[in-house]
């Protein structure tokens, strides 16, 4: 959602919202002291853990928020006629000028029942806070921890590009996956607006489309501009010749209006010249019993038009004093071509004498998903960039996070939700969450305690519960212990200097290397600890027995 429409969302949110509102102020409740927590039940994707994101999108939309005469002409048209018109009124007066709200940094990792966000104040205001809270949360932090995911696939050396605008749910969905898939690690987008709106740096190549569009070399644009303009064409058709007889490949089955598209790219942009390989194939014809097996050189790649075209016109940039800065394939074993390709470019810079050319990165994209990346970098591959579009900003290995948003105090009463699934129970009262590390310097436990409750303190033992296990106290002994959630936003106000997107996504990758290696495994991680303290579990308990 563009930043210069968080006024406009108060009314993004549920009906039933107003008519709980309207049933507090009935009921006189609508001022009433109340908190809730804003949590998700179990971490995505199968995972062990997840990355908090959509903070600085919730405080934007609370520092706006306020129902002003359309919003509330058009409540009064979709609410029952029988509500009383002095609740519209009231409703005219509501803010979040006595809101509190609590959180973890943006980009923090995160676990199950740990609360991301913390909101406190008047019962009436709370309650219609809730979905656009979770709204900006849910997506936010599903794609940023996708996006982390598909980082820890790759590694810490391989670029990432995120191009997955024309198959994201609607423009806020794009944007959205834009902005979270940067903080989860990745290194660019395609999407142009995300870029203007929120700074992430943008990338871009072309499309079969571009290069399908030439047939002939008298399409090609105009010749390079300088000092002594040169006539491209001949210059590259040279090369295209050497570069074939190295090549073995047959000089009449190259497509000629791939030749001319890589050349009027390169006229165009001689010094971001970027090959798209795969729109042509010239398997047909070639005759791959007359190539000559001594020569290192595997056939898929030379079966290609794009190849000895790409390399052409690059010798030729090359020969003016330009550089070509990468390659990109589209389709078919990526993991294989790249290594062929590789092969290939080593070839060329040891037969031609070009020893950058044999470094050229190498960008592939073909619905790149968790499991054909995993098996690309299991192979050991020449990859260098890697785009990822459908699969990282649909998110389907799990559509949503499944945050919840649940009553725990409401005036100066601890709540518990209490069913049969043991899953949806609630945590009740104000909480303050302590990260405790292990002498490792790793965390190994999230602890919730009562707000009233002294602190855990770095080398003294601490009994704490283990949520969903024995009632059994344990001990543990932190040897550093940190308060997870800070106040960000108080009295109408953002009461804290905001991190900028750099800045989160610094923070988030820090956040992981804080975190066991047994809790990030992609596929049955161990599980990561989330206790409660004693005091914290006699209340559970207490209330437990008390509402059934």
């Amino acid at each position: 959602m563009e930043p210069g429409r968080r006024d406009s969302l108060a009314l993004l949110t549920d009906l039933y919202q107003f008519t709980m509102a309207y049933g507090y102020w009935r009921a006189g409740r609508q001022r009433e002291p109340a908190e809730f927590e804003l949590f998700f039940r179990r971490c995505p994707f199968q995972g062990g853990f997840a990355l908090s994101a959509g903070l600085g999108e919730c405080l934007a939309f609370l520092r706006g928020f306020r129902l002003r005469g359309p919003e509330i002409k058009y409540l009064q048209s979709v609410l029952p006629s029988t509500m009383e018109k002095a609740f519209f009124d009231y409703l005219r007066t509501v803010d979040a000028s006595e809101i509190t709200v609590s959180s973890v940094p943006e980009g923090s990792i995160v676990f199950a029942t740990v609360p991301l966000l913390q909101v406190k104040g008047p019962l009436l205001v709370v309650q219609l806070l809730e979905t656009t809270l979770l709204s900006l949360v849910n997506y936010a932090s599903l794609v940023a921890t996708n996006a982390a995911r598909f980082r820890m696939l790759a590694g810490p050396d391989k670029k990432l590009l995120e191009l997955g605008l024309r198959r994201a749910q609607g423009p806020d969905g794009g944007l959205s996956a834009s902005k979270y898939s940067y903080i989860g690690g990745f290194d660019w987008t395609s999407n142009v607006l995300a870029g203007k709106l929120y700074g992430v740096p943008v990338r871009g190549t072309v499309a079969h489309s571009y290069v399908m569009s030439f047939t002939s070399l008298a399409e090609t644009l105009k010749p390079l501009d300088g000092d002594e303009p040169v006539d491209f064409l001949p210059l590259a058709e040279s090369w295209l010749r050497q570069v074939c007889q190295t090549l073995q490949v047959p000089h009449d089955r190259v497509n000629q209006g791939e030749l001319a598209a890589f050349m009027s790219c390169a006229i165009a942009f001689p010094h971001n010249f970027y090959g798209l390989v795969d729109t042509y194939s010239i398997m047909g014809g070639w005759d791959s019993q007359n190539f000559l097996p001594a020569r290192p050189i595997l056939l898929l790649a030379l079966g290609r038009s794009g190849i000895p075209n790409f390399c052409a016109v690059a010798l030729a940039l090359n020969q003016l004093g330009y550089r070509a800065v990468g390659i990109r394939v589209d389709s078919g074993d990526l993991g294989k071509q790249a290594r062929e390709i590789r092969q290939v470019l080593r070839t060329c810079s040891a037969d031609f004498q070009v020893p950058w050319f044999a470094t050229i990165p190498i960008a592939v994209s073909n619905d790149v998903s968790e499991r054909s990346l995993e098996e690309l970098m299991q192979e050991g591959n020449e990859i260098d960039m890697i785009g990822i579009g459908t699969n990282l900003v649909t998110c389907p290995l799990q559509p949503s996070l499944g945050c919840v948003y649940k009553l725990v105090k409401v005036n100066g009463c601890s709540k518990l939700k209490l069913t049969e699934d043991e899953e949806k129970m609630t945590i009740p009262g104000s909480k303050v969450v302590y990260r405790l590390y292990a002498a490792t310097g790793l965390a190994f436990m999230d602890l919730m305690a009562l707000e009233e409750e002294p602190p855990p303190r770095a080398g003294q033992e601490v009994a704490v519960c283990m949520l969903g296990r024995s009632e059994v106290a344990r001990r543990v002994t932190p040897m550093a212990v940190e308060i997870l959630h800070r106040t960000y936003f108080k009295d109408g106000q953002v009461c804290q200097a905001l991190p900028s997107l750099l800045e989160i996504k610094s923070h988030a990758q820090a956040s992981l290397s804080m975190l066991s290696p047994v809790h990030k495994r992609l596929q049955d991680p161990e599980p990561y600890q989330v206790a409660v303290t004693e005091k914290l579990h006699f209340l559970l308990s207490d209330l437990r027995r008390s509402s059934r």
